[in-house]
């Protein structure tokens, strides 16, 4: 009887979370077994290996990102911040930094971080803070030229119009990618208060904030009323404009017409005349008697007196 025939269909791939479950096992796993082998042995440590298993499992429910080195500059800033996210929901211990933000990292990152470790040995390159693993991967993903260039925005950046938030977002970015030029507190107070406008800038550095939360508080409560005071001046400049177009606005005037008025510009007009024709008559009767009825309906109009 022939062989049967072995299937030559594809296995389906694995799905990206598959993956990361794969990852969050393995590690697991790894580090179970690492207790165990600290356990039979006389180790005065070994008490602390349970709790850090324990540990791993809070910071991988607390759905930590993953990165594969493909997402750019903005993408590993949003990898540290949610990283440091999650170290601080999951209350994980300093020492463990580094190895549990290792678990996160996939594809070309890990090939990357296995290539850095493998010389030392995992356990020693584990070792290192947390401070010095975002310093070797931001050097790998983000390139001398671009950080250039990003520390000459950090130089030039300022608040545009009266929206702070946007500044505010791009400064945080930022002092992350190029820690050489925010080396400390002081220093990094002095570049957000410097991209402030001038109109806060002075009450903001007069504030004495302690920390850059305090600072960028400040600045938008000094914004808001910045804004506030601006929309009232702008309300109050279109009233008086309104009023003073009202106060010089052109209406319609009444002629008041007397009978001393007509006679004075009958009289101009035969002098007038007289220069031509040397005619100094008085006006005739019948014209007299015209001018007389139409004074008299503009006296009944109310456009004339005596």
């Amino acid at each position: 009887m022939p062989p049967k025939r072995a299937s030559t269909s594809e296995a389906p791939a694995m799905t990206q979370a598959a993956i990361r479950k794969l990852v969050a096992d393995s590690i697991t796993a790894a580090l179970e077994a690492q207790a165990a082998t600290m356990a039979s042995a006389s180790n005065p440590n070994r008490n602390t290996n349970p709790t850090k298993i324990e540990n791993y499992k809070e910071f991988i429910s607390c759905q930590p990102f993953y990165f594969n080195g493909t997402e750019g500059a903005v993408g590993l800033i949003c990898w540290f911040e949610r990283t440091e996210s999650v170290f601080s929901q999951s209350r994980c211990a300093k020492e463990n930094k580094v190895t549990f933000a290792i678990g996160t990292l996939t594809d070309d990152t890990l090939s990357w971080w296995n290539a850095y470790a493998q010389p030392m040995g995992i356990e020693q390159a584990n070792r290192i803070t947390w401070t010095e693993l975002k310093r070797l991967m931001t050097n790998k993903y983000c390139p001398r030229t671009k950080i250039r260039k990003m520390e000459e925005e950090l130089y030039n950046l300022s608040v545009k119009g009266n929206d702070l938030k946007p500044y505010v977002r791009r400064f945080q970015e930022l002092t992350v990618l190029c820690p050489n030029m925010v080396p400390n507190n002081k220093k990094l107070l002095e570049a957000f208060i410097g991209g402030l406008p001038r109109s806060i800038e002075g009450n903001v550095t007069a504030s004495k904030p302690q920390t850059l939360e305090e600072a960028i508080n400040i600045a938008q409560r000094l914004m808001d009323q910045v804004t506030k005071h601006t929309l009232m001046q702008v309300s109050s400049d279109n009233k008086r404009k309104q009023e003073t177009g009202r106060a010089y606005a052109v209406t319609p005037s009444e002629t008041v017409v007397t009978d001393k008025s007509i006679d004075a510009h009958s009289q101009r007009t035969q002098g007038f005349l007289a220069l031509f024709t040397g005619d100094t008559r008085e006006i005739q009767a019948e014209v007299r008697e015209e001018i007389d009825i139409k004074v008299a309906k503009w006296r009944e109009e109310g456009k004339t007196h005596a």
